[in-house]
């Protein structure tokens, strides 16, 4: 049996949920309006994250650059594959911020159908964003020497946990 599309994307989004940018994935400040019937939940996207108050994917993940950067102590020799990597975080932000204002755009029309239509082309977008990250993330990892890419897989490991500690602490309050 082979495996279908979707399960072989799964892993990719759960890896991009617990490890990159996912605040560069968030969706758009832009407010959809009461698209929700009263009484009823609205749920996040779990690719929404966390995000700042007022800002978009774009704001975010100009944030995240500047942390990545500090985190990581970015040499001057290693400046064209950071450069690089974060070029790919900016379009997948700016590309992510145009799909959620689309959406958000055309929720209020949408049947139950094409909502989670909508959001399976999201989920699909951000696995092949992620596609693209990798490469570039690679780049910039092979580029380190041991003792920095020390320090890059713990900040990773410390983001990964914190998401995965936050993750079940929501899921603890939604299911008591």
């Amino acid at each position: 049996m082979t495996p279908t599309r979707s399960s072989r994307l799964a892993p990719v989004a759960v890896a991009a949920l617990l490890c990159l940018s996912t605040a560069a994935l968030a969706q758009s400040s832009r407010a959809p309006g009461p698209a929700v019937p009263e009484g009823a939940v609205a749920q996040s996207s779990p690719l929404t994250g966390h995000p700042a108050a007022g800002k978009n994917a774009e704001e975010r993940v100009e944030q995240r650059i500047k942390e990545l950067h500090a985190q990581l102590r970015i040499t001057a020799a290693e400046h064209p594959q950071w450069d690089q990597f974060a070029q790919v975080m900016r379009e997948n932000a700016r590309d992510m911020d145009e799909a959620w204002a689309q959406r958000i755009d055309h929720f209020r029309t949408m049947n139950a159908l094409q909502n989670m239509q909508s959001y399976e082309q999201i989920a699909e977008q951000h696995a092949q964003h992620l596609q693209k990250l990798l490469p570039a993330f690679q780049n910039l990892y092979n580029a380190m020497p041991d003792q920095q890419k020390q320090l890059a897989d713990q900040v990773f490991r410390v983001r990964a946990e914190k998401r995965a500690q936050q993750a079940m602490q929501t899921h603890r309050s939604r299911n008591g």
